[in-house]
């Protein structure tokens, strides 16, 4: 049977930044920004690897083959995000992991590999990158995650690709420069279209059997703008390209931009369209799918760009996106050290929340040998029971300014799920009206503690709105 899309997932943080907003902060600067819709702005507990939790979460109700991540701000430079993530998940350690980064089209490569292989897997793209204040950057990217898993059937069949590597330094991060060093966009725009875009685009259509022109719908990550449009009107292309609606409500994504693209593609396309994918970066990839039938998940990618929290203070997306560093007092040298010890023996129960169930029934967190429950006096080994998949309600609510966080209030409380086990849990994802007794929550997986001077840190899940609010215009 032939290898294809079988479903997506797609992440997005709670926090959108009204660009509008902060480009007014800076209009006495005079510098130049994207000045409308909105960038997704991570919270400070969430990073690369969280986002790339949620967006594939929805994709493993059984076990994939591979499990590859691509980013290029992972956290850890010598620790395997897909390693954690494979726990995160509470997948079995046989699946095999790999990450992918350096480059913006990882994601399409490691893709595009997985396409041409055999077995089910799954690909996810995650970013959460630093921007210097004042660059364009800054406004132009966002945060987020998108994942697509491959396998035997699927709504979406590779009909034809080509990649392209040409070391073209449109841009780069390095060591020495951790935020973006963008060069000449007109000199980016000439070469990208004219020696890899336009050339592998051609290519691909070539192999698929269809001219450019009958793509129906493209997502095409652009290196800078109107490089898709002065590409389409040398291909003879009129489809609308998916990558600019995900650049206008959430930023441009990095890695993850051409699979969030893609899914916004599919979402539109019917049975028989030809769908275009480009991921750009150190080179060209690009993927032509025919669609065949329904892709699991698409559908609910607009959605996700259209629920949020509308932030517009200067000072607190500048402290979130580490681009202000705040004396937050004696309170905030607290430092917490995650031992090895410790992960190797608890550190897959506590990251998967997999809590126990006794013989009597009840659920317990976490685990351990002797149970909870009052009416058992005897060792027992508990059942495997994953909280991190269930809703519970809100049992008791604290709303505190004089424990350190780094987005306060710190919002804590006691929650239980519908099984009976009861926790106390971090909220996050704040509502305007603040928490209440009563509320029904869902499980985000987000940084529980980092240690800044031993360069570490640990992850929990914490408690947030089960659903979100409608954006609205910016």
């Amino acid at each position: 049977m032939q290898i294809g899309i079988t479903a997506m997932g797609a992440y997005l943080p709670a926090l959108r930044v009204d660009r509008k907003a902060i480009a007014r902060e800076y209009s006495w600067s005079g510098l130049g920004m994207p000045r409308g819709g909105f960038r997704a702005l991570a919270g400070w507990d969430e990073d690369s690897l969280t986002m790339a939790v949620e967006a594939a979460r929805g994709l493993v109700r059984t076990a994939p083959e591979s499990l590859r991540i691509a980013s290029t701000s992972a956290y850890y430079t010598e620790r395997s995000q897909s390693a954690i993530a494979l726990d995160a998940l509470a997948l079995p350690r046989t699946v095999r992991t790999v990450d992918f980064g350096n480059s913006r089209r990882a994601a399409t490569t490691a893709m595009l590999d997985a396409l041409l292989g055999t077995g089910d897997q799954i690909v996810v793209a995650s970013e959460k990158r630093l921007t210097q204040a004042g660059s364009a950057a800054q406004l132009a990217y966002g945060d987020g995650a998108a994942a697509v898993r491959i396998g035997e059937g699927g709504g979406a069949r590779l009909a034809g690709f080509a990649s392209v590597t040409h070391d073209l330094v449109d841009r780069y991060a390095s060591q020495d420069h951790p935020t973006p060093y963008a060069y000449e966009e007109r000199f980016v725009r000439d070469v990208a279209v004219a020696e890899l875009i336009v050339p592998a685009i051609r290519d691909a259509c070539e192999e698929a059997g269809i001219e450019p022109g009958h793509l129906t719908h493209v997502a095409v990550a652009e290196p800078v703008g109107g490089t898709w449009a002065a590409a389409a009107r040398q291909l003879k292309v009129a489809a609308p390209n998916h990558c600019q609606s995900v650049s206008d409500a959430a930023g441009d994504l990095g890695t993850a931009m051409p699979l969030y693209g893609l899914g916004l593609a599919l979402a539109a396309a019917a049975v028989g369209d030809y769908v275009l994918v480009v991921g750009f970066g150190s080179g060209v990839d690009a993927l032509v799918f025919e669609v065949t039938g329904e892709v699991e998940g698409v559908a609910g990618f607009a959605e996700v760009l259209t629920q949020g929290f509308r932030l517009t203070s200067p000072t607190r997306f500048l402290n979130l996106s580490g681009a202000l560093s705040l004396d937050w007092g004696m309170r905030a040298e607290f430092q917490q050290k995650s031992q090895a010890t410790v992960l190797e023996r608890v550190g897959r129960d506590t990251i998967g929340f997999i809590g126990g169930r006794d013989s009597g029934g009840n659920v317990q967190f976490p685990k351990s040998a002797y149970p909870v429950n009052p009416a058992l006096s005897e060792p027992e080994v508990l059942e495997d029971v994953r909280l991190a998949d269930l809703e519970a309600k809100i049992v008791s609510i604290t709303a505190d300014r004089l424990n350190f966080t780094p987005d306060p209030p710190f919002d804590f409380g006691l929650v239980q799920f519908d099984n009976g086990a009861r926790v106390l849990m971090e909220m996050v994802d704040r509502p305007e009206q603040g928490f209440a007794v009563g509320d029904r929550v869902r499980m985000r997986l987000r940084i529980k503690s980092q240690n800044r001077e031993l360069g570490t840190r640990t992850y929990f899940w914490k408690a947030a709105p089960r659903a979100r609010p409608t954006l609205g215009d910016a």
